[in-house]
């Protein structure tokens, strides 16, 4: 499988650091600048999915320390949304060379808590400080409009966008670093203020970039951490002085959040789950076309909502295509993220790992023809982690189990169609719209795919389409629920509001 290689553009900015820590202890949170003990009376344990190691115990904080950091976030606000834009960009600039510092520990404590790839985990820093050097261009990206004599003769007219308050973010594990990243840093540039929290299975690197927050002197209550689980989301939801929330998961929390958010008319983004074909047409370049896929459908162990799940093999490209793609994925090295030479590491749980177990024996009942079982891998030195091989399933059905739902591992389903048509209508039978791929040297194919395909997200000999900073993260139907995105201008329009201005003068 083809990995991809993170070049560093400031390495001689880079600090040595010595390897990142084997236990973490006790998590804080970080409220109103400062590490604080949680109050809560109950602690769950953060492992290594790849040694079975606890590595961390976090706190599942309360409501009523949420509300303590909601408390101090709007008290900070009334201050943030009168500093110029010119000097809270000064903040960020700082953070990302702290980031860029650090770059190579925030990565490997990725590996430890999640267990993805070494440069899986590179190229996730890399993308949470790109959305840091956007978010410095907010002096352009918050400009309002107007127009003179725009309602009459002498009376001109013009659109300001201003901040609102106190936004939060509800993050998801499979991406520690990044999806904070999406939300935040164009939040408190556009002059909100901040309260981020990590999933509970992986809290310890937004841990680490807190601590290099802290370094950067954001002012206290601008930006903030609270731990937890359930209990803190809907405390953040729930809280009236909250405007809005972010929130990347699975469809039904999804749509929780997005009704819980409607019914406390808070503005809300919800990104939900996925199920994304990547089409095969006959006249693709079969060589790059399976090593594109196999970090599509194996990348993070499935574990991304941009992941292929199922393979569309359009006419006379499904021998190839399969001899092709199997060969590769036997290839595929399994082990622990911090050895450079790994292509994949396990999933984040032994019930993620059990579920997925579970999804491959329900293929085999329904029918479909499991030809690479992933199932029973052994990975020496690891034999307490949490690994699946890749798995490819044959004679796949749309009405099988396999074929539509969400899985979140590293599960293939090859599915045969006459023609692009079709291909079509299979990615329309699903109720997710997240995204879709062709791989094809037909313009007129390309076209029609992108024209057609209801998806947030399109790829075009592409297999993981995963939008610059400066563009949405994009996503349809019951993989997204709202109406701005994350990152770009987006994420500005969600977090300002227009007022709009009418001057006359006498």
């Amino acid at each position: 499988m083809a990995k991809l290689k993170v070049v560093p553009d400031r390495v001689e900015e880079r600090q040595h650091l010595p390897e990142v820590k084997k236990n973490y202890g006790v998590l804080k949170n970080y409220i109103n600048g400062e590490w604080v003990d949680a109050e809560a009376s109950k602690l769950e344990d953060v492992e290594n999915p790849a040694t079975g190691e606890i590595i961390a115990q976090v706190p599942l904080s309360t409501a009523r320390e949420t509300a303590k950091a909601v408390e101090a976030a709007q008290e900070a606000w009334l201050e943030w949304r009168e500093t110029p834009p010119v000097t809270r960009v000064r903040y960020f600039f700082k953070l990302r060379d702290l980031m860029e510092q650090h770059f190579e520990n925030i990565s490997r404590v990725q590996v430890q808590e999640h267990g993805k790839a070494i440069d899986e985990a590179r190229g996730e820093t890399r993308r949470a400080i790109e959305n840091v050097e956007v978010a410095t261009g907010v002096t352009s990206l918050m400009m309002g409009y107007t127009l003179e004599d725009g309602a009459a003769a002498g009376i001109d007219e013009e659109a300001i966008r201003s901040p609102l308050g106190v936004f939060a973010s509800i993050s998801p594990f499979n991406f520690p670093a990044m999806i904070p990243f999406w939300f935040w840093p164009y939040a408190v540039a556009c002059g909100n203020t901040y309260i981020v929290k990590p999933s509970k299975q992986v809290p310890l690197t937004q841990e680490y970039i807190f601590e290099l927050i802290h370094q950067a002197d954001f002012p206290p209550g601008v930006i903030s951490l609270v731990n937890g689980s359930h209990e803190v989301a809907d405390a953040l939801m729930d809280h009236p002085l909250v405007k809005g929330i972010s929130f990347v998961g699975s469809t039904p929390v999804a749509h929780y959040v997005y009704r819980k958010c409607a019914e406390n008319r808070k503005r809300v983004q919800a990104q939900g789950g996925a199920k994304n074909s990547l089409v095969v047409m006959p006249d693709c370049v079969l060589n790059r076309t399976v090593a594109n896929m196999l970090s599509s459908f194996y990348g993070c162990t499935g574990q991304r909502c941009l992941a292929g799940a199922n393979l569309v093999a359009v006419g006379d490209i499904y021998q190839k295509l399969k001899d092709k793609f199997v060969e590769g994925a036997k290839r595929i090295k399994v082990g622990y993220g911090l050895d450079e030479t790994v292509n994949m590491g396990p999933v984040i749980s032994g019930d993620a790992k059990k579920k997925i177990e579970g999804y491959i024996a329900t293929g085999v009942k329904e029918g479909a023809k499991l030809i690479l079982d992933g199932r029973n891998i052994k990975v020496d030195g690891y034999p307490k982690g949490y690994f699946i091989g890749p798995t490819v399933f044959d004679n796949v059905t749309p009405d099988m189990t396999i074929a539509k739902e969400e899985i979140f591992g590293p599960v293939v389903s090859i599915i045969r169609v006459k023609d692009i048509d079709e291909a079509i209508d299979l990615i329309h039978s699903s109720p997710f719209g997240n995204a879709a791929s062709i791989y094809t040297q037909s313009g007129p194919a390309a076209r029609e795919f992108r024209y057609r395909v209801h998806c947030g997200n399109i790829g075009i000999n592409i297999g993981i389409v995963a939008a610059m900073a400066y563009f949405p993260f994009a996503g349809s139907k019951d993989s997204f629920f709202g109406d701005l995105h994350g990152q770009g201008e987006d994420a500005i329009n969600f977090f300002t509001d227009r007022k709009v201005v009418i001057t006359r003068w006498f």
